[in-house]
């Protein structure tokens, strides 16, 4: 067997691989943008089928079942928030900077419609809120961790003197998520723009921004 024919072999081997992996993405996209709107109970092989434009036996060969479905959907809008909220938040300094990164990414994540039903970790908390097990444990600790990475945030800003003493981090971290979350929803049902735009006021006004000096300065 020469050489050539070998690369060929291999390169043929690796493209099936490739372009599973390609579709799987593709699916999985589909899937959190309807999950949204549909809720996670909602997914189902029949609208994912309809969405993407993939066959059922297809979308079978994916997934075992319908909370295998549920958890890998819910992976990929992880991975999604991490880049759209999460990555720019940490590119800022550290401090105050990343805590007012942090909520003004949330704020055109949701702004830009990455999901067509809001933030997919609002979306779904509720949803699966009353559901015990793995999918709701997962939703459960994302949403924690976004907490405690503005409470890592504002602890800082706290040592670097840009926030008062007195915060309490843990307390402002809650305050802020409430604010972005309560921003999401007023969007959702109404699709005014205006809704975030007064979050953003109001998130700047806590942190002591709009007054030409660091919070830690009064």
């Amino acid at each position: 067997m020469t050489t050539g024919t070998m690369n060929q072999r291999g390169r043929a081997q690796r493209h099936p691989r490739a372009d599973g992996e390609r579709t799987r993405a593709a699916i999985l996209r589909a899937a959190a943008s309807l999950a949204t709107v549909e809720g996670l109970e909602g997914l189902s092989i029949g609208n994912l089928a309809a969405a993407t434009g993939i066959s059922k036996s297809g979308l079978y060969a994916h997934f075992g079942s319908k909370q295998e479905l549920q958890l890998a959907t819910v992976e990929e809008a992880e991975r999604i928030f991490t880049a759209e909220v999460v990555q720019p938040a940490l590119a800022a300094r550290p401090g105050l900077a990343q805590l007012a990164a942090a909520c003004e990414a949330f704020l055109g994540y949701v702004q830009r419609r990455v999901f067509p039903g809001g933030c997919f970790f609002a979306a779904t908390a509720l949803e699966m809120g009353t559901r015990p097990g793995p999918v709701k444990d997962r939703i459960a600790a994302i949403s924690s961790g976004f907490t405690a990475l503005l409470q890592s945030f504002a602890a800082t800003a706290v040592e670097q003197h840009e926030l008062p003493a007195r915060e309490d981090p843990g307390r402002l971290a809650f305050e802020l998520h409430a604010i972005l979350l309560g921003a999401d929803t007023e969007f959702v049902l109404h699709d005014d723009p205006a809704v975030l735009d007064l979050a953003r006021q109001v998130v700047r006004q806590r942190l002591g921004l709009d007054n030409g000096t660091t919070a830690g300065d009064s």
